[in-house]
Order: structure tokens, then C-alpha cells, then sequence
């Protein structure tokens, strides 16, 4: 796993727990996992609105002048 063996993967784990905090972990893994199943879903799915633009027919603006 990018050449980390088990003594620098405890060391990096005793780091972040030193500077987060035991209590704060679980929060920001939950965090984490949260953006991660969002980013997922968005690039998944179509986007919900559909914005462009549609092209008038010549024959609407024609129906439209007769109306008036």
C-alpha cells in the first residue's frame, strides 16, 4: 500500500488521532463517507434540471401572431 508498512501506518494513526481527538474521528469519517456516496450519486445520475434552451419552431411564433 504505497510502500507504508504497519509501523508508518501506526504512526500516521497516532498522529491524526493527536491532532483531531479520539471523539472528533467518527464525525469526520462520517463526513467523509457522506461526500464520497454524494460525489457518487452525481456522477451517476442525470442532472435533475435541464436548462437549455428550447428552439422555437417557425410555426409557434406564427400561432402566436394570429392569436393577438
Amino acid at each position: 500500500m504505497f510502500g507504508l508498512g504497519p509501523t508508518e501506518l501506526i504512526i500516521i494513526l497516532v498522529i491524526v488521532v493527536i491532532l483531531f481527538g479520539a471523539t472528533r474521528l467518527p464525525e469526520i469519517g462520517k463526513g467523509i463517507g457522506e461526500a464520497i456516496k454524494n460525489f457518487k450519486k452525481s456522477t451517476s445520475e442525470p442532472p435533475e434540471i435541464d436548462v437549455t434552451p428550447k428552439k422555437k419552431s417557425e410555426g409557434s411564433e406564427e400561432n402566436k401572431e394570429d392569436k393577438k
